[in-house]
């Protein structure tokens, strides 16, 4: 019995077996393009461009070193990388995400190891440096929730806990081309990756 297709042909050229992925098919090239055309929040944010998952992850990477400024840069690059998975999987709200059920969990976290590994980084992140990234990225959807996704206050607090008042003076949400996104993405990458 013929087997599905489980692999997808990305930019560069590679071919990523999204059920069993090496980390030597996968570039930062595809990953940058990639998430510069995944919309967050489905979609719905204010603004003439959307809000992508490589902007997020830009401003989670921001917010991390912000908190955690004595990190190793290795650690500032898995940030950048917390998402990079929906490069090809795509970026499912919460709810969405329970539905799939448990599938979409292995997935992902077999794509974040081969990604991981790919970048220099374990295949799992210790558990201290995963608890603050989730907390950088947790204060990245209050402000995106509030700045472009129609949220009042009090809803971002209940859904994405409540934060820092100083921090969220500190940071706010850009909505560029996504050219220009992928580009910076890619920038920032490579700059960590050779402060490695």
């Amino acid at each position: 019995m013929k087997q599905p297709r489980a692999w997808q042909r990305m930019l560069s050229g590679r071919r990523l077996d999204l059920l069993d992925p090496t980390p030597m098919d996968i570039e930062i090239g595809d990953i940058a393009h990639g998430l510069a055309f995944v919309a967050r929040w489905n979609g719905q944010t204010k603004g003439d461009f959307a809000y992508t998952v490589a902007e997020h992850s830009l401003l989670v990477t921001d917010i991390f070193i912000q908190q955690n400024p004595k990190t190793d840069v290795r650690w500032h690059l898995a940030a950048l990388l917390h998402d990079a998975p929906e490069y090809v999987i795509g970026d499912m709200i919460s709810p969405v995400k329970a539905a799939v059920g448990p599938g979409y969990g292995a997935l992902d976290e077999r794509l974040t190891a081969a990604i991981h590994l790919r970048f220099g980084l374990p295949a799992q992140l210790p558990v201290q440096i995963k608890r603050q990234i989730k907390k950088a990225d947790k204060l990245s959807a209050w402000l995106e929730a509030v700045q472009i996704a129609g949220f009042t206050r009090t809803e971002a607090d209940r859904f994405f806990g409540k934060q820092d008042p100083d921090l969220l003076t500190a940071f706010s949400i850009r909505l560029r081309p996504p050219m220009e996104v992928r580009d910076e993405y890619t920038n920032r990458c490579h700059d960590l990756m050779q402060a490695m």
